[in-house]
């Protein structure tokens, strides 16, 4: 067996990696993909954090050393015992028996925080939501899910912020796309299905040839389509940008050149096949179809494709 494709979702706390996964696994097929969590990793539990005074975006509250080790091992094709951590309790489980399919998604907020952990992917992406729709997010999830009250959220959102910019926003520059989801001009109401998507093409990986439909900045800034040329964290980048009120025929077109240029996308191109791309739950419980999040699990799937005809 060659050995499996790993690709990497970093970003903070409810900034969307489940949202992006769900989709991407989706796309690949689920019997195909391995889900790992880094916040696994954790060396204490939630009560513990509470009383030695230390958040989980910590570096010195995570075992990195053992998470790199099993990346290495999962990146040769072996299987890893996976500790479990339980955010719905904040206690430990029993760990589990891993053994990795043909692709393995590894999510979590310190994933690329090590070289050696950052030589496992083949391809990294990290998410970067504006930190007011974040904290949206944040609040509406451990709301609901985790049983903790707005008011709780805010006070923990304002006690990770000093190792959010420390430890976590810094791992955005080893990324091969930065991901920002973001309300239509700056209307902060809007969530869900209408928003934009930003997303940053590092020349660090091949990306698909967009130039053939769209021409970088060409003055098309009405369309809600764009290309464009860019500096992120002081280096030349590709910049895609699709918006929420893109239509199916607007956006077809980016996905028949990646269809094109991968002959196996062809199968997740068709949305008969794959109805799951680019949903996502809205607040009320409703599904909402959003194009921009289609495109962005579109990209992630090409890369990770591409990558098994390089090894194959």
């Amino acid at each position: 067996m060659s050995r499996p494709i790993i690709l990497g979702i970093v970003g903070d706390s409810a900034a969307g990696k489940t949202t992006l996964t769900r989709g991407i696994a989706q796309v690949l097929g689920p019997e195909n993909v391995t889900l790992i969590c880094t916040d696994d990793y954790h060396r204490y539990d939630r009560q513990q954090r509470a009383e030695i005074g230390i958040t989980a975006l910590h570096p010195d509250c995570n075992y990195l050393d053992i998470m790199q080790q099993h990346l290495a091992l999962l990146r040769t094709g072996q299987s890893i015992l996976k500790p479990v951590y339980s955010h719905k309790t904040g206690t430990f489980e029993p760990p589990q028996y891993i053994k990795p399919n043909k692709f393995v998604i590894i999510e979590g907020l310190l994933g690329y925080s090590t070289r050696a952990a950052r030589d496992a992917y083949d391809v990294k992406v990290y998410l970067a939501p504006p930190e007011s729709l974040r904290a949206d997010w944040k609040i509406k999830r451990d709301t609901q899910k985790r049983g903790y009250t707005q008011e709780q959220v805010l006070a923990e959102l304002e006690k990770r912020e000093p190792d959010s910019e420390q430890f976590i926003r810094p791992q955005r520059q080893w990324s091969d796309i930065v991901v920002t989801f973001y309300p239509p001009n700056d209307n902060e109401t809007e969530n869900g299905g209408h928003l934009n998507v930003r997303l940053i093409l590092r020349p660090t990986i091949p990306h698909p040839d967009f130039t053939q439909i769209l021409h970088p900045d060409n003055d098309d800034s009405e369309s809600p389509v764009r290309l464009g040329l860019d500096r992120d964290m002081g280096k030349p980048v590709d910049v895609l940008e699709v918006d929420g009120h893109a239509t199916l025929e607007q956006v077809n077109k980016i996905e028949h050149v990646m269809c094109n240029d991968m002959p196996y996308l062809k199968n997740v191109c068709d949305r008969e096949i794959n109805p799951e791309l680019g949903k996502i739950a809205g607040t009320t419980g409703e599904t909402l179809q959003s194009y921009p999040l289609a495109i962005t699990q579109l990209i992630v799937t090409y890369h990770m494709l591409k990558a098994t005809q390089g090894h194959s």
